[in-house]
Formats: C-alpha cells, sequence, structure tokens
C-alpha cells in the first residue's frame, strides 16, 4: 500500500488517477475509484507513476490538466469536473467532462467551451443539481461512478475475479452504495430511499434476479436441445415475508418464513404438455436447487 495514494485498490491497480484541484473532492470520488481498481493521488509533477494514467481536474486549478496530458507518459484519458475554460491540448487521450449546470462557482458554459475546442473521443455528463464541491454523497458517488466506468474503456482490462468468486466493496459514495466486481462485470448494490440512495438494486433484487436469470437459461438450454419451438422466456420474480402458518408445506410452524412467488410466461407455439415440462423443469434450474438445498456459509477475516 503506498501512503501517496487516497485510496489503494483491495488488488492491483489497472491504473492511476493523478488528482488537481480540492482534496475533499478527490477524497470523496476516491472509494468508487478504488473499487474499480483505479487508484487516486493527488498530481505530483516530480513523482509521476509508470503505467496508465487518467489525470482529472477539479476547479480553476483543475484547468491544468488539459494543458499537461501532452507532456505526460502514459495518460488514456482527462476528465474535467467543474473546471473553467483553457487551453484543450489533450493529445491522443480521450476526455471527460462533468459540469453541474448550477454551479455557482464555475458556470457551466466553460464545459462547452471547453467539449467544443477537444478533438473526439470526447464525452460530456451533466451532474445535474450537484454543487461545485460535490458534497452530496449522491453527487460524488455520480460522479465517481462515471468517471470509473467512462475510463474503463480506455485502460488495460483488470484482472478477472477467480471463476465462481465474486467481490463486493462499499464504494464510499453513499450510505450503503457497493461496488459488485464478478469476473470482468461491475455491478452496483444499494438500498431503496429512504435507507439509502437507490443507486442499484438491493440484495433481495439481486436474489431474484439470479434465480430468474438462471431459470430462464435453464429454459433455453433444454427448448433448444429439444427443438421446442419457444420464442421468449419472461420470468418475474417477488419477495415477502409470511406467517409459517400460512405455508402448507413448509416444514417450519412458528414465526415467519421466506416465499419468492415466480411466474413464467413462455411465448411460442407450445402445446400444453410441452408448457407443463417446462415448468417442471424451471424447477431444477441450479439456483433454484441451491436455494432448496443444504447451505454451507462459512465466514473468515481477511488479513
Amino acid at each position: 500500500m503506498r501512503s501517496d495514494d487516497l485510496e489503494p485498490p483491495a488488488g492491483q491497480a489497472r491504473a492511476h488517477a493523478l488528482f488537481v484541484g480540492e482534496l475533499d473532492v478527490a477524497a470523496r470520488i476516491a472509494p468508487e475509484l478504488a473499487a474499480a481498481g483505479i487508484a487516486i493521488r493527488r498530481f505530483d509533477p516530480a513523482s509521476v507513476p509508470a503505467g496508465p494514467t487518467v489525470l482529472i481536474g477539479h476547479g480553476a486549478v483543475g484547468a491544468a490538466v488539459l494543458a499537461a496530458a501532452e507532456r505526460l507518459p502514459d495518460v488514456r484519458a482527462v476528465v474535467t469536473v467543474g473546471v473553467p475554460y483553457g487551453p484543450v491540448a489533450v493529445g491522443g487521450a480521450a476526455l471527460l467532462v462533468l459540469h453541474s449546470p448550477v454551479d455557482g462557482v464555475v458556470g457551466v458554459e466553460n464545459a462547452r467551451r471547453i467539449f467544443d475546442a477537444a478533438r473526439h473521443p470526447k464525452s460530456f455528463v451533466s451532474l445535474d443539481g450537484a454543487d461545485h464541491l460535490l458534497g452530496a454523497p449522491a453527487d460524488a458517488g455520480f460522479a465517481a461512478t462515471m468517471i470509473a466506468t467512462w475510463a474503463a474503456r480506455y485502460l488495460p482490462e483488470a484482472a478477472p475475479t477467480k471463476e465462481g468468486s465474486v467481490v463486493v466493496a462499499e464504494t464510499g459514495g453513499g450510505t450503503y452504495r457497493q461496488r459488485i466486481t464478478a469476473g470482468r462485470h461491475v455491478l452496483t448494490a444499494d438500498e431503496p430511499r429512504p435507507v439509502g440512495e437507490d443507486t442499484g438494486p438491493s440484495p433481495y433484487d439481486l436474489l431474484l434476479a439470479g434465480l430468474g436469470a438462471c431459470t430462464s437459461m435453464t429454459l433455453r438450454m433444454y427448448a433448444r436441445r429439444k427443438k421446442l419451438p419457444l420464442e421468449k422466456v419472461t420470468v418475474r420474480l417477488r419477495h415477502s415475508r409470511i406467517h409459517a402458518e400460512d405455508c402448507a408445506h413448509c416444514e417450519t410452524r412458528v414465526g415467519r418464513v421466506d416465499r419468492i412467488e415466480r411466474s413464467i410466461r413462455l411465448d411460442g407455439d407450445l402445446d400444453d404438455d410441452q408448457l407443463a415440462h417446462l415448468l417442471e423443469i424451471a424447477d431444477k434450474c441450479p439456483v433454484h436447487r441451491t436455494l432448496h438445498s443444504e447451505i454451507d456459509i462459512t465466514t473468515a477475516l481477511e488479513p
């Protein structure tokens, strides 16, 4: 772990983000970038790390990144956040312009001038309702998510997690917001308002999504193998807690039990026997079987 990184990634950094501007802003976006494998640190011309680099500028002093990119090796992308217009010379690097229409310090017309002066590849994202310092956690989280997602197109691919494993880490951009890394895929989880900021599905939403996706895939595999005229599968799911006494087939007789209601629509020229058999196959999806089987969950502290 390097002391000059505001928040180092849990594993090997895929890139470094060099920040010019208010360090409070850097601190607010650092957790989300770290979760994406990007280590952010204050820009020091005398100590530029080797490897893929993203330049991030904020506020008046942040305009320096627009001219610095051409003079630094390995700069893949440049990001401005509420930056005033200045000479744009980012070389072959991609440019992302982030600006709030209600920024009371640096007017949004500066973003338009920067964007118009730059060559492609370039992108603009409006930080609607955000203040200049991204003081609201939801605004900082949104900006950080945009930076991490956009920059990923111009950086080396992150080392995939081991097959069958998932990494979940707090982003720091909200009260409960989580960044989920599954292989080469990155998702966001959150709690709905007013508990969280509703920036992603809840843990139970993800559980239902896993069962629904597995159900649909299992039906599709079976239909292809049997050459059934199945055109489309749609699975709808709902989770609730019910009184055990209301569940006729449950072994638990007191308290409450979890219930998942699953309805399946099968489009295609299917007869009644085929529909009935496909409904039986739905219960054979691996996630369905896992949820019905005995599960051993072990927990340990990482060093």
